[in-house]
């Protein structure tokens, strides 16, 4: 690795760590980055599972710090995405890029127009274990699936389902993602380091930067505007997304 390259890896990060904390799609900068330096798909996907990891731990214990409660919530619907990436991990060494490409365009496609739907009348009782329904359960498993399978645009999915389905405000909404997210990207990781899918150099130095990048996003977040920020950048990574994908 170069000293340029290395630069390209750590500015990339932190730019990608920034924007999925507060919204998701840093996978669409670094995994292509990733494939620029020489890496195939299905060692970029591994390798940035890295960065994904260690930028989630940062945010993780950031918001911890400001304030952030209901981690004991967060762990169990932990549960299924974590069943759902393990699956997802093992479909991603197998299947077609053709075919995860037009699931991502209808995938992103949907959630934008989630996210453009008037604001749900948010429940302002007490978050409690009796809201984490079957269905709520049954959505973490496909998300987790979808993580598993390709990291691209997860935390959009997870922003959706829990701002619509528990009816939390979008900070709040963030805690728990980017903890779920952290709990189920590892056993994934696991499974991609045992196919030897993974470049711990270029995962490393990637991460470095994404964890400067997810410090900065928490303190976004946080901020009194954080929910506005989370709502707008989200709907313009979606758009960004479903516009490289049909670009080409």
């Amino acid at each position: 690795m170069t000293l340029l390259e290395g630069l390209a890896l750590l500015v990339i990060g932190m730019v990608a760590g920034f924007i999925n904390v507060l919204s998701a799609g840093g996978s669409m900068l670094t995994l292509p980055l990733l494939m620029f330096l020489g890496l195939s798909p299905q060692v970029a996907n591994g390798t940035n599972r890295v960065s994904i990891v260690l930028q989630s731990v940062t945010a993780v214990a950031s918001f911890l710090r400001a304030g952030a409660h209901h981690v004991g919530l967060s762990l169990r619907l932990s549960v299924p995405a974590v069943a759902g990436s393990l699956l997802g991990a093992w479909l991603a060494l197998r299947v077609s890029d053709a075919l995860f490409e037009t699931l991502l365009i209808v995938v992103m496609a949907g959630s934008a127009v989630l996210m453009l739907l008037p604001q749900p009348r948010l429940d302002t009782r007490p978050l409690t274990a009796d809201r984490l329904t079957p269905l709520v359960y049954l959505a973490m498993f496909a998300i987790g699936l979808y993580g598993g399978f390709i990291q691209v645009g997860v935390g959009i999915l997870f922003i959706v389902v829990l701002y619509r389905m528990l009816r939390i405000d979008l900070g709040q909404v963030n805690a728990f993602k980017v903890l779920i997210i952290l709990v189920y990207t590892l056993p994934a990781l696991a499974v991609f380091l045992y196919h030897d899918q993974v470049r711990w150099g270029f995962g490393l130095v990637l991460a470095a930067g994404s964890m400067l990048g997810a410090w900065l996003g928490v303190k976004v977040n946080v901020s009194p505007r954080g929910a506005l920020w989370v709502k707008w950048l989200t709907i313009a990574v979606i758009a960004a997304i479903i516009l490289r994908l049909l670009l080409g």
